[in-house]
């Protein structure tokens, strides 16, 4: 069995930890809203078409901000089809998904699926086939008083008081040629920055998103975020960047490694914004959302032959894509200096860790490290140090076996520790170490593990990959030990 010590000391502090880094994504595509987030058909919904067991289940990851509506839908959509008498609004060819788009849920159905759930909402503006006034009446629709015309408007639908929608998202991927309306990284910025200056003049008290390189594959990856983030940097409040990992090569050493490629990619950004910051001379910061991140490669299904509603990337996901995310959550409490968003992409049905059917509700292997990470990091997030011996990869040459984060909340006087074995064969014995504060006793501990890696969770058995209370012995004089499987993600919080 391999040793390893984690040194934990609650001093060395990374950063706060935002909030909005345990946030979701919702777009029209597939079954994401209909049949997923809005049901009136189903037996659990309620009197508003919302599924029950889908809010229950979103409650539980205790989710505190959603993105909606897009996502590529988004350079397509005319926000004032989805407003107003449910009978009145057009049915529309949505030419991002094939498919077609009801608008039997729009702006305000979204608003109060987000009251619902107790997230904050994150709008995006069109910024494909949509002006910058357009933008700006969306703002003026959901946050401005009575007493003018999209003010008025909003309480004409049954909402005479401001919704108050602080964040925004100023378009979605410009930069990709599959996108309705794709743009220059100069035409963008620039429209980014008028659409920012209006949409603030209606709430100067908004928080707005600029889109960054969809990909870090993308050929003009990272001149596009310089050069937008030079144009726009004084109007935006954060900066987009989107991942979805994959595993077309069936490389489970290589693919549970993936942290490396991760942590490359903020770090390419945040050099970015440290430039972009300085050259321009400015006193204003700009940190990063990774408002799209999943994995995605078994179900890339985007053609919805012209239907309503179409089954589209409806992924499976199995136990190494469960330590594949918890591991993506990990270097989100060590990258939390720069990283203040991360939406994932998407909350129901397409690409999710949920899926329905109409009777019915399967929660996927990456539904338990999501839901861990939500519940229990909180505070501020650690620097700590790792000892431990190293694993093979083809893609990223010898890697720590072990994938550590830990955060520790003031307030409540806790401390949670979030560590992945990365090994397909090994046990790993692993002491923990506080160095300052000592703990007085384990709170709770949790495990995600299993022997395969492509084990799943189905209708039949949706119990085979899930979080299972493990034992732990107490702390003693400042010291814990872990006994770790091959193939698993264990959180564990004490309290001081």
């Amino acid at each position: 069995m391999a040793q390893a010590t984690v040194y934990i000391d609650t001093n060395r502090v990374i950063s706060a930890i935002s909030p909005l880094l345990f946030s979701g994504f919702a777009e029209h595509m597939g079954r994401c809203i209909y049949g997923g987030i809005y049901d009136p058909a189903s037996p659990h919904a309620d009197e508003q078409g919302l599924r029950r067991d889908v809010l229950a289940a979103l409650r539980d990851l205790n989710l505190r901000s959603v993105r909606y509506p897009g996502g590529n839908f988004l350079s397509g959509y005319n926000w004032e089809d989805g407003i107003g008498p449910k009978d009145q609004r057009p049915r529309r060819r949505d030419l991002a998904w094939k498919s077609i788009e009801t608008n039997q849920f729009g702006t305000d159905e979204f608003l109060h699926f987000c009251r619902e759930l107790n997230a904050e909402p994150m709008l995006g503006v069109n910024m494909g086939t949509g002006t910058i006034q357009d933008a700006a009446n969306l703002v003026e629709y959901c946050n401005a008083p009575v007493g003018t015309v999209y003010g008025d408007l909003r309480a004409r639908n049954g909402h005479a008081d401001p919704y108050g929608v602080k964040y925004w998202c100023v378009g979605n991927e410009m930069d990709g040629p599959w996108q309705i309306g794709q743009l220059s990284a100069d035409e963008y910025g620039r429209k980014a920055l008028e659409a920012a200056k209006m949409m603030r003049w209606h709430d100067p008290s908004i928080e707005t998103v600029l889109c960054g390189s969809s990909s870090a594959r993308m050929p003009t990856y990272p001149e596009w975020d310089r050069i937008t983030l030079e144009i726009a940097w004084e109007y935006v409040n954060y900066h987009s960047m989107h991942y979805y990992a994959t595993n077309f090569e069936d490389d489970t050493a290589s693919y549970l490694a993936l942290t490396a490629e991760l942590e490359n990619a903020v770090d390419t950004l945040a050099g970015v914004l440290r430039y972009v910051k300085a050259k321009t001379r400015s006193k204003h910061d700009v940190y990063l959302s990774w408002d799209e991140w999943n994995v995605w490669y078994k179900d890339r299904s985007g053609d919805g032959h012209w239907t309503e509603a179409p089954h589209l990337s409806e992924e499976v996901y199995n136990l190494e894509d469960a330590l594949v995310v918890a591991q993506w959550m990990n270097v989100f409490l060590r990258k939390s200096d720069v990283l203040k968003i991360a939406c994932l992409a998407q909350i129901v049905n397409v690409i999710s860790p949920i899926t329905t059917t109409r009777d019915g509700l399967l929660k996927h292997a990456t539904y338990y490290p999501i839901m861990l990470f939500s519940r229990m990091a909180s505070g501020n997030a650690l620097d700590v140090a790792v000892k431990s011996q190293r694993v093979e990869t083809r893609e990223f040459g010898d890697v720590p076996v072990l994938d550590v984060a830990a955060s520790h909340a003031l307030e409540t006087g806790t401390n949670a520790v979030f560590i992945v074995n990365r090994s397909q064969a090994d046990s790993v014995t692993v002491d923990l170490c506080w160095q300052a504060l000592t703990p007085t006793r384990v709170t709770s501990a949790y495990q995600v593990a299993g022997t395969d890696p492509k084990a799943v969770n189905s209708f039949e058995h949706p119990e085979c990959i899930i979080a299972r209370p493990i034992e732990v012995q107490d702390v003693s004089d400042g010291t814990g030990t872990l006994k770790l499987p091959p193939l698993s993600f264990t959180a564990i919080e004490v309290a001081f």
